[in-house]
This record gives structure tokens, C-alpha cells and sequence, in this order.
């Protein structure tokens, strides 16, 4: 009796299979990269107030860069807050109340001028958002000696500043786990400079700042960073 189907039918569920494994493979991985903040969340860029052709609001490189403006003169809270705090209309104001040279580039910060008449603030959009359930206390990590470099990357060199980790819970927990090397002496957790070419540029084993290493830094904390749940969601 001749045989129903033919014998390359024998292998079909093979192939299936492989196939199907292949397909969930793909899936799982293309879930694992592109449904992460690494990949949404890194690079993103909000168009702040005060874009002028082809600028976008308040320019960092200026400020904190060429300027050499404290990260600490604006926002001033840092070091007592949860909160990293955006500065006042009247602090952009103390710099920008009038031109006296009468540069072309006077036009660019006329919205703060306005926003200081009409008792205004500035609508700054936030760049670093994390979900309402999420607690971040500055006050804890500047003064444990995170420095704003190791979160927000190089802002002293940023015209327009984006976001630049992932701020996902497995990049805080991989800090928590082995903070040694994020730590940088105290008094320079916002010396951006100095923190990149320094500091981070070196092998943790070897960084060292008037007799303070990192082995040092690790050792001065009052406790192991915390990895259970209620430290950092309500």
C-alpha cells in the first residue's frame, strides 16, 4: 500500500521546531534590547524653553563649560534634598537682567527677562523622569560622594543636555553592589573635569586624591549601599 504522505514529511517537525526555537529566540532577544531604557530612554533630548534656531534653551557647554559656573550655583539643593532642584527665574535673571553690550545673542534669553516681569518661572522640561514610585535622595549620594558625572555624563560639554544611562534598576543596583568605582572625594563630586580626566580615566586601583583612594572612599561609607526593595520604592 503506497504511503499517505510523502517521507520528507518525516522531518517536518524537525524544522518546525528549529524554526519556532529560532523565532522565540528572536523575540526574547529583541524584547530584552529594544523594551529596555537603554534603548528608549539613553539619548533623550527635550526641547527646553528658549529655542532659538538652532539652539535649545539653556546651554550647559556655556555655562557650566566655557563659563565654569558650579553645577551647585543653580541647583542648590543637592546636598539637602531629595530633590535636584532647577533654579529660580530670578537666579537666570541675576546674570541676564540686561545686555550691556547689546550682542545679537541678547534675543535668545529675552524669555527670562518676560518670565522675571510677569513673576513667572521658566517651564523647564525635565530630562532625567523616573516612575512616580521611584525615590532617588541626592542628598544621600552627593554627600557619599557620587558625583553628578557618573549619572549624567559630561554636561560640561553638552549645548543641549540628554539623558545619558538607562536610570534602570539594574544599573542602580549594579552601583549599590560595587559603588567603589563611582565614588570621588567629596569635595569634588561636581568637578566634572576633574572627575573624567582624573579620576574615572583611571583603573579604581589606582585613583588617588591627597592620600583619599577609592579603596578609601568604599571604607568611609556608614553602610553597604541598601538593595532591598523600600530603599528606593515608596
Amino acid at each position: 500500500m503506497p504511503s499517505l504522505f510523502p517521507r520528507w514529511m518525516n522531518t517536518l517537525p524537525t524544522v518546525v521546531g528549529i524554526l519556532g526555537a529560532g523565532a522565540a529566540a528572536a523575540v526574547i532577544g529583541g524584547v530584552w534590547y529594544y523594551f529596555t531604557p537603554s534603548y528608549w530612554e539613553v539619548g533623550y533630548m527635550p526641547v527646553q524653553p528658549g529655542t532659538f534656531e538652532l539652539t535649545s534653551g539653556f546651554n550647559h557647554q556655556i555655562h557650566a563649560g566655557k563659563l565654569g559656573i558650579d553645577c551647585l550655583y543653580c541647583h542648590t539643593h543637592v546636598e539637602s534634598s531629595s530633590h535636584s532642584n532647577v533654579p529660580p527665574v530670578a537666579t537666570c535673571y541675576g546674570c541676564h537682567a540686561e545686555n550691556r553690550m547689546k550682542l545679537p545673542e541678547d534675543k535668545k534669553v529675552e524669555f527670562i527677562r518676560t518670565a522675571y516681569a510677569n513673576n513667572e518661572p521658566i517651564p523647564w522640561k525635565e530630562v532625567h523622569i523616573l516612575p512616580d514610585y521611584v525615590q532617588f535622595p541626592h542628598l544621600v549620594h552627593v554627600n557619599a560622594g557620587v558625583s553628578c558625572f557618573s549619572c549624567h555624563g559630561q554636561v560640561t560639554t553638552m549645548p543641549v543636555v540628554s539623558q545619558q544611562k538607562s536610570l534602570s534598576m539594574s544599573w542602580c543596583l549594579d552601583c549599590h553592589r560595587n559603588p567603589e568605582p563611582n565614588l570621588v572625594p567629596r569635595e569634588k563630586v561636581t568637578d566634572l573635569f576633574w572627575v573624567e580626566t582624573d579620576w574615572m580615566s583611571k583603573p579604581v586601583a589606582e585613583r588617588a586624591y591627597e592620600g583619599i583612594t577609592a579603596e578609601i572612599l568604599a571604607e568611609s561609607l556608614m553602610r553597604e549601599p541598601p538593595e532591598h526593595c523600600a530603599a528606593c520604592h515608596y
